[in-house]
């Protein structure tokens, strides 16, 4: 990948992560074609749905589609493929579950984690986002960011996770900077919190497929939809382009789905 490739990706406003994908991307089609043509592309997508989720799939077609924006060569773009939704939520963590992780945290004086679960259940942040917060956020109640094309988005911190943040910064005498820091003072890394998370889970027997951390933007969004029934403001909160995206939360987990099947059905 060139440096202008790069360059233009960056003035796009794109995401490091997503920066990232999109260099191993066209890595991976630079290693197994030798020349970029539109047979070579075609044939590309179809190792990419032979080999990978759709959701994979996608990704590395929208990765490729924008080296070809870049190269003018925008009819040579590529469709993406349909990503067949399912009835129900997976993966989600439990409100119960969420209490429980929280609880088991605070006793054992975890307090990073349990402010990095807490932050995101509470405010719906990304991770992405929940590494940028800093206590000069917290001391005002927000943090405001700005997407490509400058759309504000405001992640707001709710009055008791307020409170609770600043008698923690007060007992550890942070002042100001970054949260959410290693020993190094170096801000944590998304592997790095999916990574410790799990190991967590498995510490306080919790199910490691539903403690991610994009679980707990999951939990904040559900959570938010059974006591505020606004859709249209959480998908502001979301920050979701359509607030078709936003329509999944109010579909039941594969788990409320059963529970309510087994409450109900007696016949």
């Amino acid at each position: 990948m060139t440096k202008e490739f790069e360059e233009y990706m960056k003035n796009r406003e794109l995401s490091k992560n997503t920066i990232t994908a999109y260099y191993n991307t066209l890595k991976q089609f630079e290693c197994r074609y030798n020349t970029l043509s539109q047979q070579n592309l075609r044939d590309y997508k179809m190792y990419l749905i032979d080999h990978y989720k759709p959701q994979t799939v996608n990704l590395r077609i929208r990765a490729m589609n924008c080296y070809l924006e870049y190269l003018n060569k925008e009819s040579w773009k590529l469709s993406t493929i349909k990503v067949q939704q399912k009835p129900f939520l997976e993966n989600v963590i439990s409100e119960a579950d969420y209490l429980y992780f929280k609880n088991c945290l605070l006793q054992d004086r975890e307090m990073l984690w349990y402010f990095v679960i807490r932050f995101m259940a509470a405010t719906g942040a990304r991770v992405s986002e929940l590494v940028q917060i800093k206590v000069e956020h917290v001391k005002i109640g927000y943090l405001d960011l700005y997407s490509k094309g400058g759309k504000l988005r405001r992640i707001y911190i709710p009055s008791a996770l307020q409170k609770e943040a600043l008698a923690w910064f007060k007992e550890t005498g942070k002042t100001g900077g970054f949260i959410f820091l290693n020993r190094h003072g170096k801000t944590l890394t998304s592997r790095w919190i999916s990574n410790q998370l799990k190991q967590l889970a498995e510490k306080y027997g919790l199910d490691p497929n539903v403690v991610y951390p994009h679980s707990f933007r999951h939990r904040f969004a559900k959570s938010f939809l059974e006591r505020c029934n606004d859709i249209s403001m959480l998908a502001d909160l979301m920050g979701h382009e359509s607030i078709e995206t936003t329509r999944i939360y109010l579909r039941k987990t594969s788990t409320e789905q059963q529970a309510i099947i087994n409450q109900i059905i007696d016949w």
